[in-house]
């Protein structure tokens, strides 16, 4: 676990504080908290980026400063996303403190951001860069998590969207991709399903007919029905080792392989990236990069 981590040197570094205006309408105590111990223990810079646009502006222009998203997981996301296109993921770690819903919070507790806004805001000034993995697909879209396929299509989140939240949903909404791109060698486990929980709510929630590929070798075919198709990033001593896990569940049997890219095609598909709905794409291919990015976490 040590070598993944650089604890902070000196003395903090400048900040470019990136607040999720969602966050400011979910719970604007902890955004005001997270900004008076930012601002106390470093030199900061406030940002209330309204648009995709003005985000890329803001990131592009930042110099020296960290970027540290107050938020959820979907606004890191669409940070990375925005460092990837402009090629400084690594240039820099990201701190985060997290703000929001428990559901819209996953990532950042899988990762081992704090939940409290001092704990989180203290490991930004004083704790360590810790190197991730990172999925990203040929369409330009990064997950920090995983990806999940599912029969009848993607859940998507009921009420009005704000901020940050529909102005991605609109991006991801408009995201289309057709290239494929096979890999090579890969691990695989078969068995029996078991998992009754995946089986779709209603009949009509047709099971997708898709052919999955891992690193070049078939898992799944059109000719057969998935229900799920999950694709996670392994956590713990396996970061960094550039592959990630692959579940493929049909109807009596569960596949598992691990891999450094898998490839999906389908008539029509949409899918999950860290919890948000993406498509439909007729072909997608996710492919790891190992510790392409730096995450401050708390040093101990």
């Amino acid at each position: 676990m040590s070598s993944l981590s650089t604890p902070a040197t000196g003395g903090p570094e400048p900040l470019l504080l990136l607040l999720d205006p969602a966050a400011r309408q979910s719970d604007g105590e902890s955004v005001r908290i997270a900004k008076d111990v930012l601002s106390g223990g470093a030199d900061v810079k406030v940002a209330y980026p309204e648009s995709p646009s003005e985000l890329d502006r803001l990131l592009s222009h930042r110099g020296r400063r960290r970027p540290v998203v107050i938020g959820n997981d979907l606004a890191l996301q669409r940070v990375l996303q925005a460092l990837y296109r402009q090629r400084e993921l690594g240039a820099d770690p990201v701190g985060m403190v997290p703000v929001g819903r428990a559901d819209e919070l996953a990532v950042a507790r899988a990762l081992g951001v704090p939940a409290a806004p001092v704990a989180a805001a203290r490991a930004v000034l004083a704790g360590a860069a810790r190197k991730l993995d990172l999925l990203v697909d040929d369409g330009g879209g990064v997950a920090l998590g995983g990806v999940r396929i599912s029969g009848g299509g993607t859940r998507r989140t009921v009420g009005r969207p704000s901020g940050w939240r529909s102005l991605w949903a609109k991006l991801a909404a408009a995201e289309q991709g057709t290239a494929l791109t096979p890999g090579h060698g890969d691990h695989t486990e078969r068995g029996r399903e078991t998992d009754h929980a995946v089986r779709p709510a209603r009949a009509e929630r047709a099971d997708p007919r898709l052919r999955v590929e891992a690193d070049g070798r078939l898992l799944a075919d059109v000719h057969r029905p998935v229900r799920v198709v999950q694709v996670t990033l392994p956590s713990g001593e396996a970061v960094g080792e550039g592959v990630m896990e692959i579940v493929v569940r049909a109807p009596g049997a569960l596949l598992r392989a691990r891999a450094a890219s898998v490839s999906v095609v389908g008539r029509g598909f949409g899918y999950e990236a860290d919890g948000h709905a993406v498509g439909p794409v007729r072909a997608r291919t996710w492919t790891v990069h190992p510790g392409c990015w730096g995450l401050l976490l708390p040093a101990a």
